[in-house]
């Protein structure tokens, strides 16, 4: 079939219609390509096809530095040029308001600003995972492919951060040497790297039970120099691991970045965005809708290791942080410690059940994918906050609470801000203000 990709979707598909008007999602199409187009599947209002030959390139079909661009998962986008990219992204977020949020054209005219971005386009990443996998009764380790019970052997990766381009060669042949002479059950493994501290983290995900620790300490720590190597060990169905705990094997046990003017240390198991200067520009968002003054209260919703809280904290009286997960909410706590912040309540437990008794000037929430409960919603009405940044990773569920927050009518939405913290992705962050209506 010959198909004419119309749009990219959310998602890491382009978008064509067949001559009769039907949709179908195109895997490895990009806006403005015709393509030869293989159906793989049909269902009743739309089909998903494979590109077979590109017959005539988009203008904006470009070379990318990854040879596994649509092989490998990480980079679905990396054929389109980066000024595409960020048009897809902002008219993403104008369509989700549009059919999700039901905002009309006016609205989504005044609400969506510009997106941002930071300079690097590729070799960004912080934080990248490799999977492991017998192959003909060989350990090895690689990277998801497009399909996600695929792992694609990898010696570098270009998303990753450009200071250390061959720690990924070096960190593969290490355990490939270990794990082809021993089973180390491994589950996956994590490595963070900083160009603005020198922190290097290799991160080793296991069950619980026997390790050979030295063997692999000494191993990693010859080929890779790291500044710490972790064990994280993990319990319970596979669907539902939790952390049980975590071993430093060698160096620091933790790994540091700086961001925003503030050092922070995260044990592995803790989130943090893994572009850290695009999240510098998420950091200037909040505090431009903010605008938090010295004599205000603040409340941070699901508040991490502190990427919010702490530059917050420097600008309020008091700051309640809320957070969940108990390896970030250890490393909160440290952090605010290592600062000398003392003006941060750092509570443990879910944002609804633990929301603050106290009255707040300002909130700032930066929920998972799911978006906000609706008591969340109900709870941050019942302030008397005058402003509320939401920062959001998925437009849909951002579309949706503001939504309920325009139809509660305590709130009414000022601005979107869509932020590519993920180039050569179809992600996007997008920080939202709202203010009291």
């Amino acid at each position: 079939m010959k198909l004419t990709i119309d749009s990219m979707t959310y998602g890491p598909d382009g978008f064509a219609r067949t001559d009769d008007g039907k949709a179908v999602f195109v895997s490895g199409g990009v806006t403005g390509d015709t393509v030869e187009a293989d159906i793989v599947s049909t269902g009743a209002s739309f089909d998903r096809a494979v590109v077979r030959e590109v017959v005539e390139p988009s203008p904006d079909r470009v070379q990318p530095p990854c040879p596994f661009v649509g092989i490998c998962g990480g980079c679905p986008w990396g054929s389109l040029a980066q000024a595409a990219q960020h048009a897809a992204k902002e008219e993403n977020l104008r369509s989700t308001l549009k059919r999700i949020g039901r905002f009309d054209d006016d609205a989504i005219a005044a609400i969506v600003r510009p997106i941002r971005y930071a300079k690097d386009a590729w070799g960004y990443r912080n934080k990248i995972e490799l999977a492991p996998v017998l192959d003909g009764g060989k350990f090895r380790l690689g990277m998801h492919g497009t399909d996600p019970d695929t792992i694609v052997r990898v010696d570098a990766c270009p998303l990753f951060e450009k200071k250390y381009p061959k720690a990924v060669k070096s960190v593969v042949g290490a355990l490939s040497y270990l794990g082809n002479s021993r089973d180390l059950e491994l589950e996956r493994v994590g490595i963070r790297a900083s160009r603005r501290t020198k922190a290097l983290e290799v991160a080793l995900w296991t069950p619980t039970g026997g390790f050979p620790r030295a063997q692999v300490a000494r191993v990693l720590t010859d080929a890779v120099k790291p500044t710490s190597v972790v064990r994280v060990m993990s319990k319970g169905d596979r669907r539902a691991r939790r952390v049980a705990g975590v071993e430093a094997l060698a160096g620091e046990g933790s790994w540091t970045e700086q961001i925003a003017g503030e050092l922070m240390r995260l044990s592995a198991p803790s989130f943090f965005q893994v572009n850290t200067a695009a999240a510098e520009i998420l950091i200037e968002l909040v505090l431009d809708a903010l605008k938090p003054a010295e004599d205000e209260v603040g409340i941070d919703l699901y508040s991490g290791a502190g990427t919010f809280t702490l530059p917050l904290a420097r600008r309020m009286d008091f700051v309640y942080a809320v957070e969940a997960y108990g390896p970030a909410v250890r490393d909160l706590r440290r952090n605010l410690e290592s600062a000398n912040i003392t003006n941060v309540d750092a509570i443990g437990g879910d944002a609804v059940r633990e929301f603050p008794d106290d009255d707040a000037d300002v909130l700032v929430v930066d929920p998972p994918r799911a978006g906000l409960d609706e008591q969340a919603i109900g709870l941050i009405a019942g302030t008397s906050a005058r402003d509320v940044a939401y920062v959001s990773c998925d437009p849909a569920t951002l579309a949706r609470d503001l939504r309920r927050f325009t139809d509660e009518g305590t709130f009414r939405v000022v601005s979107a801000t869509p932020v590519d913290l993920f180039p050569q992705t179809f992600h996007c962050e997008t920080v939202a203000h709202l203010t009291r209506a």
